[in-house]
């Protein structure tokens, strides 16, 4: 036996995607709920979050978030973005043409760009993506074989137990996010085979519906000691966008972290997961 706790990362995607998201993401580390965040290459806050916010959160993780679906392309490839480099193409279109070996070839110089641009700044902790596009199967076979080239160990599967919360289930939201969720979960039993990832995943059946309430349902619902969960927030302190806005207030509750050691769970990092399991091995 490794552990004897289930271990669990509270990651933070997008650090870098406006300023409101990296102040509600310093927030957050501060109050001691987020240990973990994804830096984004190509949006609008990048600068603010690697010069201004970064250096006051010296012990968290920073992942990548690569991104191939929103804002400007730093490449300019012609089968990921339009004539003035942005990113154009939806979830389905990128399924579709990830049959493509010059898209793969252009995925990956872009993957590249990004990698080299945020490692200028961060030790890189994991990868995931931005709308899960890494789960993608030949995305996935891709980045898992620049993962091991860069010395990256984690890679995210977004593999979320399926649960209910009575309350936000009649919904059409719930609707299309239980098929998100279907087609995710299938996607990462696919993508687990040869990569170091995480066992439990909470963040894509209660998107745009998330709070304490759907967090705490999540976690009752994962029993396997030795395990290791993400769960997944994008925070902002922008009250306009209120999904978000009520993601940033979960990380400023202070009796979350109660709960969830209560629920027999441990606060860690992919870093710090790493490092117990060398140890123990």
């Amino acid at each position: 036996m490794v552990y004897a706790m289930k271990k669990l990362i509270i990651n933070a995607d997008d650090f870098g995607y406006s300023k409101e998201n990296n102040e509600a993401i310093k927030l957050g580390y501060e109050a001691g709920i987020i240990t973990s965040t994804s830096l984004i290459a190509n949006m609008q806050g990048f600068e603010h979050a690697v010069l201004n916010i970064l250096p006051q959160m010296q012990s968290i993780d920073v992942g990548f978030h690569f991104n191939i679906i929103e804002g400007k392309s730093l490449t300019n490839q012609s089968m990921l973005c339009d004539k003035e480099g942005n990113f154009n193409n939806n979830y389905l279109q990128l399924i579709l043409k990830s049959n493509n070996k010059e898209f793969i070839k252009q995925t990956e110089i872009e993957f590249r760009a990004q990698f080299e641009k945020l490692s200028k700044h961060s030790k890189i902790s994991h990868i995931d993506s931005h709308v899960h596009t890494a789960s993608i199967p030949n995305i996935h076979k891709l980045i898992t074989r620049l993962a091991k080239e860069y010395n990256i160990k984690y890679i995210r599967t977004p593999f979320e137990k399926p649960y209910i919360v009575l309350k936000k289930s009649f919904n059409i939201k719930f609707v299309i996010n239980i098929l998100k969720n279907i087609l995710l979960n299938t996607f990462s039993l696919i993508n687990k085979k040869e990569i170091k990832t995480n066992d439990y995943f909470i963040g894509v059946l209660y998107t745009g519906m998330m709070d304490e309430n759907t967090i705490i349902n999540g976690l009752k619902g994962i029993k396997k000691e030795n395990s290791i969960t993400e769960i997944i927030f994008h925070p902002t302190i922008d009250k306009n966008r209120k999904n978000n806005y009520r993601e940033f207030q979960i990380t400023q509750n202070p009796n979350l972290k109660k709960e969830i050691k209560n629920l027999g769970f441990e606060l860690t990092t992919y870093t710090k997961y790493y490092q117990e399991s060398e140890q123990n091995s």
